[in-house]
């Protein structure tokens, strides 16, 4: 009697212990140890393998699970960026290069204990769906921590490799389906959170995911899929949403069809051809032809059904979502082109692009009083077709079906640019340093507006992802964006301030414009 209690005694100790041990921690696949922040607040694991390597006949399939291993595995450094070109200037890594065997996760832990129970952030990056990895210092996740949470980032499969549909792959799936493999990675990503999560001391009932550009069209996507229901809690999506201008996700069928097209552009005759051709080969034989796109698919699996009426239906996860975008999203080349920007460059583009009839209605929303009005309109209508209008109606489907708050904010803050660089104002994933704290990684003359700014927008995420709710004390007060506040949105800015929504007709006419343009091939569809 007397030993047994001695026993229950030490393992109770055990537990309230430390929870690491020379910064070591033990999850299902076996133990690993990583490092610790230079200040010692928070205990960082990366290169955790959460999938086994999608190489082989594994390539094109959905993750497996990651092999087990004896001892104490090291996780002190970035596993390789999954296969992809170099694409954008901005995107700078920390890991080892692309890779194949891509399958990763990362961890920054502010922990002490398994009880502690810390609400859990789990990070979905951008790049089109063709690029991107959680080793960017701009995405490191130890300020966020320090502010009470758990931070995981994946990696996830891109491009051809993450994307390809094709019929013989849909044919050998169990579930008739093909492509979305980048989506499943983050699935299962989310799945090893559920299931691992509480050994760093955090609660897997807490589980916020956000994400920015296609890591905030994944974070929609993830709401709109049965098979991720009742991993996350929260979601958090920054400039971007599945609700495309032009409507995507595509079929499965005319994903294949271009899976199809490509086999048959690298002379593969059967998947075991496909599979054959090494990463870096079907790498370069896949950005080729600018004409070839891998993107996310209604594959009748991940997405049973097309994403928008997952939303309409209201089956999508009944989650607080926390919503936005920058204003500056994109320029005014993204209507004009090379055409110099002036009034009559701005309507007969307009009018050759939809007609005049549309262009007229256009004109209302964004005028063109004069060059210099038809230059600013022609950007924000840019902005807003490029992925400002997907996050809208996101948050107004959510707003619909949902049963859960919802919060919008737009970002207004233009980060400083090196000497002799004009301002682009508050550009596409200018707003991914001051979430994460992060602006000092670049050497630039920060203001303290701007560490200000920082630190609210930190605060309003970790506040969101501990209860579902952005606001807290002394911070601004964040109404929820719905009708009875004027569909609010919080103005983040160097005077951060909620406002009821002043372009709200605008975004209301785009969509009368693209459920238009939906019926339209909607109908042709039925005569063919």
């Amino acid at each position: 009697m007397t030993t047994n209690l001695l026993l229950r005694t030490a393992t109770v100790v055990a537990i309230c212990l430390p929870l690491y041990s020379a910064n070591v921690v033990h999850t299902a696949s076996g133990a690993l140890q990583g490092t610790v922040s230079s200040d010692g607040k928070v205990q960082i694991y990366e290169g955790i393998p959460y999938g086994a390597p999608p190489v082989g006949d594994l390539r094109w399939k959905p993750p497996q699970p990651a092999a087990q291993w004896e001892g104490v595995r090291k996780a002190k450094a970035f596993g390789p960026r999954c296969m992809q070109a170099r694409i954008f200037d901005d995107m700078v890594f920390r890991d080892d290069g692309p890779s194949e065997d891509c399958l990763y996760l990362n961890v920054w832990t502010p922990a002490t204990s398994a009880d502690n129970h810390l609400p859990v952030m789990v990070w979905i990056y951008g790049g089109g769906f063709q690029a991107g990895s959680p080793s960017e210092p701009r995405q490191n996740g130890e300020n966020l921590a320090k502010k009470g949470v758990i931070v995981v980032s994946m990696n996830y499969r891109l491009g051809v490799f993450g994307f390809l549909a094709h019929p013989e792959l849909t044919k050998e799936s169990a579930h008739h389906a093909s492509g979305n493999y980048g989506y499943l990675d983050q699935l299962a990503a989310l799945r090893w959170v559920h299931d691992n999560i509480a050994a760093f001391g955090g609660d897997p009932a807490k589980v916020t995911i956000f994400g920015e550009s296609a890591g905030s069209i994944s974070v929609s996507a993830q709401m709109a899929s049965p098979l991720s229901k009742g991993l996350f809690a929260r979601a958090i999506g920054e400039s971007g949403g599945v609700f495309g201008y032009t409507e995507p996700p595509p079929s499965l069928e005319a994903s294949e069809q271009m899976g199809a097209k490509f086999a048959a552009a690298v002379s593969a005759t059967s998947l075991k051809d496909l599979r054959a051709i090494s990463a870096k080969e079907l790498l370069d034989d896949s950005t080729k032809d600018k004409t070839m796109r891998f993107w996310p698919n209604v594959d009748g699996y991940f997405f049973p059904e097309h994403p928008w009426r997952i939303y309409a239906q209201g089956d999508q996860a009944h989650v607080p979502l926390l919503a936005g975008w920058n204003t500056d999203e994109s320029t005014y080349r993204g209507v004009l082109g090379k055409a110099e920007p002036t009034k009559a460059n701005y309507i007969a583009k307009l009018e050759d692009t939809i007609g005049k009839e549309k262009a007229e209605q256009v004109l209302k929303y964004y005028p063109a009083g004069d060059d210099e009005q038809a230059k600013i309109s022609a950007g924000q209508l840019a902005g807003d077709r490029f992925i400002a209008y997907s996050t809208w109606k996101w948050l107004e489907e959510q707003t619909k079906t949902g049963k859960a708050p919802v919060y919008r904010y737009h970002f207004e803050q233009p980060p400083p640019m090196p000497t002799g660089e004009p301002s682009h104002g508050a550009y596409h994933s200018a707003d991914i340093e001051y979430v994460f704290e992060t602006i000092d990684w670049k050497k630039l003359a920060w203001t303290a507006d701007d560490r200000k700014l920082s630190d609210l927008i930190s605060s309003y995420w970790t506040n969101f992802a501990k209860a579902g709710d952005p606001n807290g004390a002394e911070l601004p007060k964040w109404p929820a964006y719905n009708d009875s506040t004027g569909f609010a949105v919080m103005h983040l800015n160097a005077t951060p301030a909620a406002a009821p929504d002043s372009t709200r007709d605008r975004y209301l006419m785009i969509d009368r414009m693209v459920r238009g343009r939906i019926e339209e091939r909607t109908q042709a569809a039925k005569k063919e």
